[in-house]
């Protein structure tokens, strides 16, 4: 099953084909979403060992989890069309994290729907929950009772980013695949079709900008593409970079530089009065530190310090500090840092 992240079910259904449909104004993640095993670009062994489950029809209860956008829904849906054909309305129930997943529709949804034979349809039937790491553990223990109780008739799919707010009875019970980041070659493939085929007029390095930025996440790649298609006449990183809000990496050697060379206060004006200009996120800074950090020519303690003081200023904005403050840190890390480096 190697769906990336569609939504197929039984009320609404979205049949996209890696060649353009007839609905122009489509997403292009959807409307270059592949429909067949065969379309997918990455994930090869996966792909492989499924479609050996398929072949010897007996497909085992599935786990797929993994970052987003590395075509956990997309394969799922994909042995759905392989399995059902036209039939798949009839023999796929899925549940996304938009739908209610308590534990009332996994005793009466899911249960009712496990439990009923289809007339018209033989085989088995399939059930996926997607996002399925938001369901409350109740809900989860109920699952692994229709689970054992519906296997002759049914097969389940879970979908989720973090396999560990799964529970361990749950993960037993099904056959584990992690879906890794799209290897860069693999975007490149796909981002090089679709670019020839909307005319998109992009250079090699807004092309590699949106690469860098989409760390092996093919659905960002597609939305980013497409935003900045729209907004701009031609694609550069300026563009990429613009159109994301991410800090570019003249910015953040800028920053870098002020905090290690200027003293606090001009360090600090600059660099809030360069969050305010191009509206950066204090957050997005530090991610693009962290390697700046690694590359410089301190000793180790050093750049232990620094790694360690980033560590904690990122726990701090994630539990509600004020941005200010931790800018203000940020720069004493700095500047305690290089006393350190100049001590050593």
């Amino acid at each position: 099953m190697d769906v990336d992240t569609a939504t197929v079910s039984r009320n609404k259904g979205k049949q996209t084909d890696v060649s353009p449909q007839p609905n122009e104004n489509l997403p292009w993640v959807e409307k270059y979403r592949p429909t067949t095993l065969s379309e997918l670009v990455s994930q090869k062994d996966i792909v492989d060992t499924l479609q050996r489950f398929i072949d010897s029809g007996k497909l085992p209860h599935l786990l797929f989890y993994g970052p987003p956008g590395t075509g956990k829904t997309t394969t799922i849906l994909a042995i759905a069309r392989k399995l059902y054909g036209k039939s798949m309305r009839n023999m796929v129930l899925e549940l996304n994290a938009s739908d209610d997943r308590g534990i009332d529709v996994i005793r009466d949804q899911i249960k009712t729907f496990a439990s009923t034979r289809t007339v018209f349809s033989s085989g088995l039937k399939l059930v996926v929950l997607d996002e399925a790491d938001a369901m409350t553990s109740a809900a989860q223990a109920a699952l692994r009772r229709v689970i054992e109780k519906y296997t002759k008739n049914v097969r389940f799919c879970i979908i989720c980013n973090y396999v560990s707010k799964i529970t361990p009875a749950v993960q037993s019970r099904c056959t584990r695949f992690r879906f890794a980041p799209l290897v860069l070659s693999d975007i490149n493939s796909r981002l090089d079709m679709i670019v020839e085929r909307e005319s998109v007029n992009i250079t090699p390095e807004g092309k590699q900008a949106l690469i860098k930025l989409s760390n092996g996440d093919m659905r960002r790649v597609l939305n980013v593409l497409q935003a900045c298609h729209a907004a701009y006449p031609r694609i550069d990183s300026e563009e990429v970079y613009a159109c994301t809000g991410q800090p570019s990496p003249d910015d953040i050697k800028r920053v870098a530089d002020w905090m290690l060379n200027d003293d606090f206060h001009t360090a600090l004006d600059n660099i809030a009065a360069l969050k305010r200009d191009k509206g950066l996120a204090l957050q997005d800074i530090l991610t693009e530190l962290v390697p700046f950090v690694n590359a410089i020519d301190f000793p180790a303690s050093t750049r232990i310090f620094l790694l360690e003081s980033i560590a904690e200023i990122e726990h701090h904005m994630a539990t509600g500090a004020t941005e200010k403050i931790q800018l203000s840190s940020l720069v004493g890390s700095f500047k305690l840092g290089v006393e350190m480096a100049a001590k050593a």
